[in-house]
């Protein structure tokens, strides 16, 4: 009988364990599934200009500070850029030049977007910045603590309406410790490396919602030629064109006044045909672009700035 109690709850433990187990099979079969959707899932990469990333702080700010080469703001502009480009998303494109464009583009009346050359503009401060040292001192043994504090502003432009779509601002804040006993302990200068923390980290906040609002509206071209020799569209393989890729043809929607805002806005466009890349070519990611085959409605050639294709 005793030889039966003992066994009995190894029996209920065994039962359990071999149920769990198919329950935890099942979910990490599913999370494979999806995994796996997500990574063959073709992804266009939209254009973004980083247009300037400055410092409006009075940081190193000395008697021979230039503002063209201000080492703060490249600083953040070099960890935004890293950041978005781990996201696979986006073909990013430096704009140091930014104001001349806009320049231009208000001389010669030109479409902000042909200027530019992107679909969205980055533009972004660095607002706040400072340092202190902070600590405790006991009988034995003191604590030094360095920290970093950065503040960070972003603005994302959508450059074929010229809308800021986007703006926010994040905080970030970097420390390190250093503690002595007895005398004995770390004693450490300044950590430089808590500046690209403090900004890395408050950028951080910001750019899964740029990559959100960057990815909500469909990946979008325009024709560049339409004729029997071959029918031609902006964009390449280093936004993810590749042959077979079926896109839609859209005839643009009328502009049409918000009175709401007092802003022309686009209606929605209506398909009329659609387009399957043959092939791609070109040197850089400004001048490729592939071949197309349309099916379906009519496209007027003397008229394609009244179409764009969009990926279905």
């Amino acid at each position: 009988m005793k030889k039966i109690l003992f066994l009995f709850p190894f029996f209920l433990l065994c039962c359990y364990t071999q149920a769990s187990g198919r329950k935890v099979e099942i979910v990490e079969n599913d999370a494979y599934v999806s995994a796996n959707e997500d990574a063959n899932k073709k992804v266009l990469k939209r254009k973004v200009a980083i247009g300037r990333f400055s410092n409006e702080t009075q940081y190193a700010k000395g008697v021979f500070y230039d503002k063209e080469n201000d080492p703060m703001g490249k600083q953040a502009l070099d960890i935004l850029s890293s950041k978005l480009a781990a996201s696979g998303k986006f073909l990013l494109l430096e704009r140091s030049d930014l104001s001349k464009l806009l320049e231009e583009n208000k001389i010669n009346g030109n479409d902000l977007s042909s200027t530019i050359g992107a679909d969205y503009l980055i533009i972004g401060s660095i607002t706040e910045y400072g340092r202190k040292n902070v600590g405790t001192q006991g009988v034995f043994s003191s604590t030094k603590m360095q920290v970093v504090e950065a503040a960070v502003s972003i603005r994302l432009v959508d450059v074929a309406s010229g809308l800021i779509i986007y703006s926010d601002e994040a905080k970030g804040e970097a420390q390190t410790t250093s503690k002595t006993t007895l005398g004995f302990g770390g004693v450490a200068g300044f950590d430089a490396t808590l500046s690209d923390k403090a900004i890395s980290e408050a950028i951080g906040q910001l750019v899964e919602n740029i990559i959100n609002k960057c990815t909500d509206k469909p990946w979008r071209t325009y024709f560049l030629s339409y004729d029997n020799e071959a029918k031609l569209i902006a964009g390449g393989k280093s936004q993810g064109l590749t042959s077979g890729i079926v896109l839609s043809v859209k005839a643009k929607g009328k502009k049409v006044k918000n009175p709401q805002t007092g802003i022309m806005i686009e209606l929605p466009g209506k398909e009329v045909a659609t387009a399957t890349i043959l092939m791609s070519d070109g040197d850089t990611p400004e001048t490729e672009y592939s071949m197309v085959e349309v099916n379906g409605g009519e496209i007027d050639a003397n008229n394609l700035s009244n179409y764009y294709l969009e990926e279905k």
